[in-house]
Parts: C-alpha cells; structure tokens; sequence
C-alpha cells in the first residue's frame, strides 16, 4: 500500500511566492493545507491546496481550528503580510482579533510593554501556533532551491561607483536589519536616498526614485543579522524589477544563500529587457551575477 502523503500547513501572504511554494510542496508529494490571509492571500491558492481556508489575520483561533481540523502539526510562512495596515484608522473594527489572537499580543496592542518591530511580532506568532499545537519551519527547509546561490563562473561587470555603492549599502542595511527596520536601502554615489521601513521594499524604490529622478540608483537588499528563517526572509520577484525600471534604478544587489528568488526565469529575462544588473553578495562584496550583463548584450 501506499502511504499516506506528507501533510503541511501554509500560511499564506500577499505575493506569488505563496503560489510558487505551494506548487513546489504538492509538486515533491505534500498535502498542502493553506489558510489563506484575507485581503492578502491570492485565490489561486485554492485550485493549488488540497485544502483552503480563508480567514483574518486577527483571528488565530481559528487558524489553529484549521490546522487541527486537518491533522497539520507543522507549518510555514510565506508571502508578505502588509503591517501598514494595522496602522489605518479602521483596521482593528473591520478585523476584530479573537480572544487567542489578544492573548498572543496582549503586551504589543494593549499594554504597550512590548514593541512591535517585525521580529518581535512575528516571533509572538509563532509561540502562539506552537501553543496550539502547530509548529513553524523555514520553507526553506522545505524547498531549498528557492535560495540564491550564487555561480562563480558568471562574470560580473559593475562600475567601480556600483561596487562601492554596493559596500556602502550593505553596511547600512545590515545596520538597519540589526535594528529590525527593514532590509533594503537605495543608494547612489555613497548617499542613501531611501531606507525600507514599514511600507516595505517596493514603496521604498519608489520614493528614491521620486526623491532622484535621474535614476541609475543601486538597491541593496540583505538578510539581517539575526535573521530567522522561518519568517520575513528577503525576497524578490518580477514585481521588484518593474518597480526598479519605473523607479530609475539600474542595479540591485542581493544577499547570496539567504534571499528568496520567485520565477527565476521570468526576472532574468526581465532584467536583460530593462537592462538592470542583478547582483549577489556576500559580505558587502560581490559573488555573482545572476544575469548576463544587459549593457554588454546590447553594445
């Protein structure tokens, strides 16, 4: 007989790397049960997942009625959870949080004994699932191949401005990734033009290139510090590079072995169309690069 296929739980985001996981997982033999953040999660997610749930991102109980509902004891994380939203006006009417989801964040909301910096929160909620019975992994774990690495025999060909730009981004970003800020920066010519934040990656993009409209600006994302790998781990895709291209900016750095790529194939063929050079890193120095070089393509 055979046996009975390998069951995980999927909290999903805003984003494609959701779908893009939850293909890999059904893909290598899993059961996939998903539960899906409203106003975040993609529908797709449900012709992909065995099983499907819709539910606010407040309401944790009955995430954990879910998972228990279909035998999920352990779970990841995937897609971008906007936190600007807990900041509008009418955010806690609209998504009244259960009495589990107060209990988790009863010193972050209420009590104001805790802050409420992205790692602080996210690491709230993974207690909080492990108390009902659902543990936290890296997806990574889970799908390995969704990390750079990057391939010593492509050539990378950067200006010498670009490189130091580079260096000089990564020292900051790690800076501010060290402080739970965010994890990109854009830079030109050693002067930081935008610092993620709350907003996150895209809206940070385009303030720089609303605050530098003669664009050729370098975009550092890295990991922190003390990055966890279950969540909030750097990621790109398409959408980033659209981004870059209307924003002015021309390279983008990334850290190698710790960033999620979504649709490879798509973002390279998009970088040689918008002829922004996509860089890895390590150690504010560069390793690789990801796509043939679009200057010299086109010369």
């Amino acid at each position: 007989m055979n046996a009975a296929p390998q069951k995980i739980g999927l909290i999903a985001g805003w984003g494609r790397y959701p779908i893009v996981l939850a293909q890999a997982l059904v893909q290598q033999g899993y059961h996939v049960s998903c539960l899906g953040i409203r106003g975040h999660a993609d529908p797709e997610l449900g012709t992909i997942c065995q099983d499907y749930h819709v539910s606010s991102l407040t309401r944790m109980g009955e995430h954990v009625r879910f998972f228990r509902r279909h035998a999920i004891d352990t779970a990841t994380f995937a897609g971008k959870v906007h936190k600007v939203k807990l900041f509008q006006r009418r955010f806690w009417k609209t998504h009244l949080p259960d009495l589990y989801c107060v209990r988790c964040f009863f010193h972050h909301f209420i009590t104001g004994k805790k802050d409420r910096r992205d790692d602080t929160l996210l690491t709230a909620a993974v207690q909080g699932y492990a108390r009902g019975g659902v543990r936290i992994i890296p997806a990574t774990d889970l799908v390995p191949e969704l990390l750079i690495s990057p391939n010593p025999d492509h050539q990378v060909r950067l200006s010498k401005a670009e490189q130091r730009d580079i260096q000089f981004g990564w020292q900051l970003a790690k800076a501010m990734g060290r402080l739970d800020v965010g994890q990109a920066v854009a830079v030109k010519r050693q002067a930081v033009l935008a610092v993620e934040a709350v907003e996150g990656t895209d809206a940070c993009i385009r303030r720089a290139g609303e605050l530098c409209d003669s664009g050729d600006f370098v975009v550092v994302k890295v990991a922190k510090p003390q990055q966890d790998m279950r969540f909030d781990v750097p990621t790109i895709g398409v959408g980033t590079l659209q981004t870059m291209q209307a924003a002015g900016a021309r390279v983008l750095a990334i850290e190698a072995d710790k960033t999620i790529l979504v649709d490879a194939e798509e973002v390279r063929q998009l970088a040689r169309r918008y002829r922004i050079s996509i860089v890895t890193i390590r150690e504010g120095a560069v390793a690789d690069r990801l796509v043939d070089d679009p200057l010299a393509d086109a010369a």
